[in-house]
């Protein structure tokens, strides 16, 4: 069997019959990204460079809030862009919905953020952890209804 025969996609023979050579290959063909999400992550990365600049050229308080702000960019930068990696296509917020892992992630965070605050925002954390059980709910809900 020579090495020739590979590329040919016949690996053997059986007498002077051939035998064929499947080769499997996957292929994944990634939609392109929307405008929307271009000028998102345009927007954010524009945030941060602003936010930046302010940081260094405003003064005092102005300044840190700036950085503070642009840091926040970055990291919204970062979340959405792997956000509109790991879930390509359109559906993107029905994707995020219905995921249970990240619902039930937000709802701990929630609670914790619950039991720590102070009692003047208190109100405001409570309100915080019945929505997010109630996305955790419609995500499990989902996931069982869709048999996934």
């Amino acid at each position: 069997m020579s090495p020739d025969s590979f590329r040919r996609g016949t690996a053997g023979r059986a007498g002077d019959t051939a035998v064929p050579v499947f080769v499997a290959t996957v292929v994944h063909e990634r939609p392109s990204w929307s405008d929307r999400r271009r000028r998102t992550l345009a927007g954010l990365a524009l945030a941060a460079v602003v936010g930046g600049l302010g940081a260094v050229a405003l003064p005092d308080g102005y300044g840190v809030t700036s950085g503070f702000l642009a840091v926040l960019a970055v990291f919204l930068l970062v979340a959405a862009a792997a956000v509109f990696v790991l879930v390509p296509g359109p559906g993107t917020l029905a994707t995020l919905m219905a995921t249970v892992p990240l619902a039930g992630a937000a709802f701990v965070v929630a609670v914790l953020l619950l039991l720590s605050a102070p009692g003047e925002l208190r109100w405001l954390w409570t309100l915080g952890t019945v929505v997010t059980a109630a996305w955790t709910g419609y995500a499990v809900w989902r996931t069982r209804s869709s048999g996934g």
